[in-house]
């Protein structure tokens, strides 16, 4: 982040990048911001996050109304922190398609197409998740180590394990997640990025460009400010 702000400078209107990392639902998938860009934000940077995501799903994923949910430890209007609480009244007045707040077990319900919190919170769950796969795969493994007939079973179900199940969760399939707010296009890719992994964060950058999602940002907080 601190590389694209120095060499690409930030848009006018924006106080905070923000790092979106997608995340597969029931329904499809959603997108959590800021998952580590920002780990100390205001209620003001929450607000531009939201504005922002909410720009990039509609481009990129074409939800013509996305549902923008604030992550928080309960669902009432009263629950949270300071910056939760103070958050929140910013989004209930920004005229986006605030839904309120959202709980942790939301996040893979797809309950809202784009979650909103700070940096600290948005990364634990992103690395919470990212141990998901290995996971799953390891319980196959040590279920197929347990005898000729379970090891069958699995390769039987293998295909479709790896071809819908988790592939949802393979970071190869995204490839990196944009860092939104700054005057360019940055994708950020995981440490153990593969070349496929790398292939498809050349194909995001790109489609950041022709879809004009900075050039909307830009629009969308001329208006607000």
């Amino acid at each position: 982040m601190t590389a694209s702000i120095l060499r690409l400078g930030r848009i006018d209107g924006v106080g905070r990048p923000t790092i979106g990392s997608i995340f597969p639902t029931d329904s499809g998938k959603t997108m959590v911001f800021d998952v580590g860009a920002s780990v100390d934000c205001k209620a003001k940077h929450l607000l531009e996050f939201a504005i922002m995501g909410n720009i990039y799903m509609k481009s990129i994923y074409n939800i013509s109304k996305p549902k923008i949910g604030l992550l928080s430890v309960g669902e009432e209007k009263s629950k949270g922190d300071t910056l939760t609480l103070e958050a929140y009244e910013l989004l209930e007045k920004s005229g986006l398609n605030f839904i309120g707040n959202v709980e942790g077990r939301d996040v893979l319900r797809g309950k809202a197409d784009v979650i909103v919190c700070d940096g600290f919170v948005g990364n634990v769950i992103l690395k919470f998740a990212e141990s998901v796969l290995d996971v799953i795969k390891g319980k196959f493994k040590a279920y197929a180590e347990k005898g000729f007939f379970k090891k069958v079973w699995i390769g039987m179900m293998y295909g479709t394990l790896k071809n819908v199940v988790l592939k949802d969760f393979d970071y190869q399939e995204y490839g990196g997640v944009p860092l939104l707010g700054i005057n360019g296009v940055t994708i950020i890719g995981h440490g153990k990025s593969s070349p496929i992994a790398i292939k498809n964060m050349i194909f995001k950058a790109e489609e950041m460009v022709s879809k004009k999602v900075n050039e909307k940002i830009k629009e969308q907080l001329r208006i607000k400010n």
